[in-house]
Protein backbone atom coordinates (compact mmCIF):
# COMPACT_ATOMS: atom_id res chain seq x y z
CA UNK A 1 0.00 0.00 0.00
CA UNK A 2 1.42 3.42 -0.95
CA UNK A 3 0.47 6.72 0.75
CA UNK A 4 0.22 9.80 -1.71
CA UNK A 5 -0.49 13.68 -0.77
CA UNK A 6 -2.71 14.78 -3.38
CA UNK A 7 -3.43 18.65 -2.94
CA UNK A 8 -2.85 18.61 0.34
CA UNK A 9 -5.10 15.17 0.80
CA UNK A 10 -3.57 11.89 2.00
CA UNK A 11 -4.93 9.13 0.02
CA UNK A 12 -3.69 5.44 -0.25
CA UNK A 13 -3.54 2.96 -3.40
CA UNK A 14 -3.37 -0.66 -2.86
CA UNK A 15 -0.55 -1.09 -4.70
CA UNK A 16 2.17 1.59 -7.01
CA UNK A 17 0.41 3.22 -9.75
CA UNK A 18 1.79 5.59 -12.44
CA UNK A 19 0.39 9.13 -13.40
CA UNK A 20 -1.84 7.78 -16.37
CA UNK A 21 -3.75 5.36 -13.71
CA UNK A 22 -3.78 7.97 -11.45
CA UNK A 23 -5.86 10.40 -13.98
CA UNK A 24 -7.70 7.61 -14.55
CA UNK A 25 -8.61 6.93 -10.92
CA UNK A 26 -9.49 10.66 -10.21
CA UNK A 27 -12.00 10.42 -13.24
CA UNK A 28 -9.81 12.98 -14.67
CA UNK A 29 -9.16 11.61 -18.64
CA UNK A 30 -9.33 13.63 -21.31
CA UNK A 31 -9.51 16.96 -18.92
CA UNK A 32 -6.73 19.81 -19.94
CA UNK A 33 -4.77 18.82 -16.44
CA UNK A 34 -1.36 19.95 -14.80
CA UNK A 35 0.40 17.60 -12.43
CA UNK A 36 3.14 17.99 -10.21
CA UNK A 37 5.25 15.94 -8.50
CA UNK A 38 7.07 16.49 -5.32
CA UNK A 39 7.83 20.32 -6.74
CA UNK A 40 8.20 19.21 -10.27
CA UNK A 41 5.66 19.15 -13.41
CA UNK A 42 5.78 15.76 -14.80
CA UNK A 43 5.64 16.11 -18.55
CA UNK A 44 2.41 14.70 -20.11
CA UNK A 45 4.73 12.63 -22.49
CA UNK A 46 5.93 10.85 -18.87
CA UNK A 47 2.47 10.38 -17.95
CA UNK A 48 2.51 6.24 -18.32
CA UNK A 49 6.03 5.97 -17.40
CA UNK A 50 6.14 7.90 -14.14
CA UNK A 51 5.79 5.46 -11.70
CA UNK A 52 4.20 6.97 -8.16
CA UNK A 53 6.00 6.13 -4.84
CA UNK A 54 4.88 6.30 -0.89
CA UNK A 55 4.94 9.79 0.22
CA UNK A 56 4.66 11.63 -2.57
CA UNK A 57 3.37 14.97 -3.00
CA UNK A 58 1.23 15.78 -5.89
CA UNK A 59 -0.49 19.23 -7.53
CA UNK A 60 -3.14 18.59 -9.89
CA UNK A 61 -4.18 21.63 -11.57
CA UNK A 62 -7.50 21.08 -13.94
CA UNK A 63 -7.67 24.00 -16.37
CA UNK A 64 -10.84 25.73 -16.63
CA UNK A 65 -12.20 27.38 -19.37
CA UNK A 66 -14.16 30.82 -19.69
CA UNK A 67 -14.98 34.03 -21.37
Amino acid sequence: MIQLTINGQPQQFESAINVAQLIDLLDLHGKRIAIERNGEIVPRSLFSEQMLAHGDQLEVVVAVGGG
